[in-house]
């Protein structure tokens, strides 16, 4: 046996990876001596990139294909080699596979608040996060600029430097983009191309390119969602007075869904109160009438509470009730309730008419009588 034909039995002749991890960048094909046969195969898979160094320098790099590895397809190998196109003995090379495929689902976030400043709120500090996806666009740059002599590369060993840019050129973006924070949540896309646009050029001065990347949440410190969460409540209320004025009138109204007769009471002394307010004579201030009595200097108990009498109606020979005399206000502007209506309370011995009930006849004399049927 000849030594070309032991050479051509003892080094291997495919060269290939398949890649069964979900993050691996880079795999250094390892052989003895990293000695490669010449005219070997090279197989190289879609979604990867192999890239030759020579004595530290990179010969070549191929992308997707078979190829015999012969001086004809490797010019720059061939230079550094000086072969001879008749010599077939073995070169010494080292070759890494890179994966170019997407890395999904990789996170970032600021580790700490950004400092921006709020055209509605002032100086104001921000918290955010996201995903990305990352893929390696120039394999030899990368090879040069990360990879080094490493023979298995990781996502996760450049994943850390990544979200370093990512945060800072966000810092920069956020702060000068002129967003309100309130109007942020509406405009995630197009901040998150701001973002994209800065980063780009420091990547890709890796061999890398980020196909997509996404802001999933951009938050205020705690205290201060606190104060948005009470504005907003007080934005819902709106007019204070006019709401407590319509919360008082419900309570006399319907004092049953008010507690009862407490309930009425506690409606009754709001509505006083705020008939005080809203007249605008503090104490001691002359009236229409003379002057308002001093308020006394110690705090006095409050009056007892008032109890309203409940009235049951009969109609069509069945009852109805109990209402309020508020109640009974509105059925008599409804034309549901007549001064010939029969009513009962506690206390009373029988059915009455409205209208020989003194506390319900006043209910008639603020609507107008029938109008009269004019003559034929």
């Amino acid at each position: 046996m000849g030594i070309l034909d032991f050479l051509t039995g003892e080094f291997i002749d495919v060269i290939h990876w398949v890649d069964d991890t979900r993050d691996t960048m880079v795999w250094r094909f390892e052989r003895e001596g990293h000695a490669i046969k010449y005219g070997a195969k090279l197989t190289v898979r879609e979604g990867q990139a192999a890239v030759f160094v020579h004595e530290g320098q990179l010969a070549d790099v191929f992308g997707p294909g078979l190829y015999m590895l012969e001086t004809n397809n490797m010019p720059v190998l061939t230079t550094l080699q000086h072969w001879d196109h008749g010599f077939r003995s073995p070169f010494k090379s080292e070759i890494y596979f890179v994966n170019t495929t997407r890395f999904n689902d990789l996170k970032w976030g600021t580790k700490n608040p950004v400092i921006t400043r709020d055209p509605e709120f002032g100086p104001i500090r921000l918290r955010a996060y996201g995903t990305y996806s990352m893929r390696v666009s120039d394999p030899g740059r990368f090879m040069a600029e990360i990879v080094g002599t490493d023979g298995e590369f990781t996502a996760d060993e450049i994943s850390f430097q990544i979200r370093n840019i990512i945060v800072q050129e966000f810092s920069r973006v956020i702060a000068t983009s002129g967003i309100p924070v309130l109007d942020m949540a509406a405009n995630t896309a197009d901040l998150a191309r701001l973002v994209v646009k800065a980063i780009e050029p420091a990547v890709a001065a890796y061999g890398l390119s980020l196909p997509e990347f996404y802001i999933e949440n951009i938050s205020l410190p705690e205290e201060v969602e606190k104060v948005l969460d009470r504005r907003t409540s007080a934005g819902i209320v709106g007019d204070l007075g006019r709401y407590t004025q319509f919360a008082a009138a419900e309570a006399l109204a319907n004092p049953a869904a008010a507690g009862g007769a407490m309930g009425a009471a506690m409606g009754a002394g709001m509505g006083m109160a705020m008939g005080a307010q809203m007249a605008g004579a503090p104490a001691g201030v002359a009236g229409p009438w003379g002057a308002a009595p001093t308020a006394p200097a110690a705090v006095m108990s409050p009056p007892p509470p008032m109890v309203e009498t409940v009235w049951h109606i009969a109609e069509n020979g069945a009852t109805k009730g109990p209402f309020g005399r508020g109640h009974l206000g509105r059925m008599v502007a409804e034309g549901t309730f007549a001064r010939d209506t029969l009513v009962w309370a506690p206390g009373f011995a029988g059915w009455t008419p409205a209208e020989e009930v003194p506390e319900l006849a006043r209910l008639f004399t603020v609507a107008p009588p029938p109008p009269p049927v004019s003559g034929g």
